[in-house]
């Protein structure tokens, strides 16, 4: 008899490990990854936000991952190793993607650079102003 309580017991404790996630809370994991992946076809907004067909199918393939027990980083790495770091919409800071992240920086400083030189050439012009004229007596 002990056996058998001792059996139904051990069953009983792993099977919560063993079973799939809640809804609710797959719902939630599955907003939180496609929240940190681009949509390939907006480029300006998450797969949670989009509604892309592509985006679409990305998201239930990120439901699958994670309802089969992958765990999140799982699902996005698989994702960076698929599409390339392009598809995570904070892309990190290296050597391939400085481009990405101090490119405009790069051209406000150019345009600045710019708009100060033409307005320093253009006071340094000799023009035509009128206070340099002699006023008639």
């Amino acid at each position: 008899m002990r056996r058998h309580v001792a059996t139904l017991l051990l069953c009983a404790a792993l099977a919560p490990a063993s079973a799939q996630p809640d809804a609710a809370t797959l719902d939630r994991r599955v907003e939180r990854v496609t929240a940190e992946l681009r949509c390939l076809v907006c480029q300006n907004q998450t797969i949670a936000d989009s509604h892309a067909e592509l985006a679409l199918m990305l998201k239930r393939q990120v439901r699958d991952m994670l309802a089969h027990g992958a765990t999140d980083r799982e699902a996005i790495d698989f994702m960076v190793q698929r599409y390339g770091d392009f598809v995570l919409y904070r892309p990190p800071v290296k050597a391939s993607t400085w481009l990405l992240w101090f490119g405009p920086f790069g051209l406000l400083l150019a345009g600045l650079a710019l708009l100060f030189a033409r307005l320093r050439a253009r006071r340094l012009e000799p023009g035509d102003d009128v206070f340099d004229e002699e006023l008639p007596a």
